[in-house]
């Protein structure tokens, strides 16, 4: 069993890092707030009190951060910090462009470095079921693979570094659009007079099959926007996909008609909601609801 730091213990980071204790890891966590490390101590875990004391002589260095900036904050301390040699794992939604950065710095400081973006929200990192998308070097990916067995279901090298987080934000554009869609299509239902949640069971079942009609459905229809993963962090995603296409020179019309109703969702005070709460959104466009 490995050592390992966990920096990052929020609704994503927690469950892993519980999950990694009981597997028979050594894990010591760090974060910010209180909550997070109180739940790792009850799943057994030991908790620091700076990213420094975390990650110190540990074999395994992980984080799982909202954003680059975080990252960009707390990486200095882990390179002046980690043990030569150490394997980290960044589990965090970030820039393909600050995930090569991680890379190079991280190289040159002996570290062997993995962007391993993760998708499946809150219920998939309670579950273990996570689908992990992940850039680095086989051998790294070999070496990190019992973490990931560990914390996921489905997972996989697809490229270099920096791949991972390409491949994310691929997932997030198509979870962003598809969620439009299916508002857009119980709108349409609802308002033709047929049965929506008969017609939804008709689109999953066919063609239009997804795992979101698979899994919300019937939460959208009863209107419950509890958050698995909120619209505030999609928009934030979907900055991360525009600025990708720009530097890869591609073009993305729906993606960005996509980023503008998430946007709009923001601005209409829903951002603490699930990105289901799309539908409230095209309720609004349409002259129904609340807004």
């Amino acid at each position: 069993m490995s050592t390992i730091g966990f920096i990052g213990l929020g609704i994503m980071g927690s469950p892993m890092a519980g999950h990694l204790v009981r597997a028979g890891h050594d894990v010591t966590g760090y974060d910010i707030g209180p909550k997070g490390l109180e739940k790792l101590k009850e799943a057994g875990g030991s908790v620091a009190a700076s990213v420094a004391e975390a990650v110190r002589d540990r074999d395994i260095v992980i984080t799982m951060l909202p954003q680059d900036e975080q990252i960009e904050q707390v990486f200095p301390e882990i390179l002046a910090h980690a043990a030569p040699g150490a394997l980290y794992i960044d589990f965090s939604t970030i820039t393909p462009k600050t995930a090569k950065w991680t890379a190079e710095q991280g190289t040159k400081n002996g570290l062997r470095v993995l962007d391993a973006p993760v998708s499946g929200g809150e219920n998939g990192a309670i579950n273990a079921a996570l689908s992990i998308m992940v850039g680095g070097s086989a051998d790294d990916f070999a070496a990190a693979t019992p973490i990931f067995e560990t914390v996921g279901k489905t997972f996989a090298l697809v490229g270099g570094n920096g791949a991972g987080q390409c491949v994310k934000a691929a997932n997030q554009l198509v979870v962003g659009g598809t969620y439009a869609l299916v508002a857009e299509a119980i709108l349409l239902m609802e308002n033709l007079g047929a049965d929506a949640a008969k017609g939804l069971d008709m689109l999953a079942g066919g063609l239009a099959g997804s795992k979101i009609l698979e899994l919300k459905r019937e939460t959208m229809l009863a209107r419950n926007f509890v958050p698995g993963f909120r619209i505030d962090l999609h928009h934030k995603d979907m900055g991360i996909i525009l600025q990708a296409a720009r530097e890869a020179e591609v073009s993305i019309p729906m993606g960005a008609l996509t980023a503008q109703l998430i946007a709009a969702g923001r601005a209409m005070g829903y951002g603490a909601l699930d990105h289901s709460g799309l539908l409230l959104v095209a309720e609004a466009l349409s002259g129904r609801g609340e807004a």
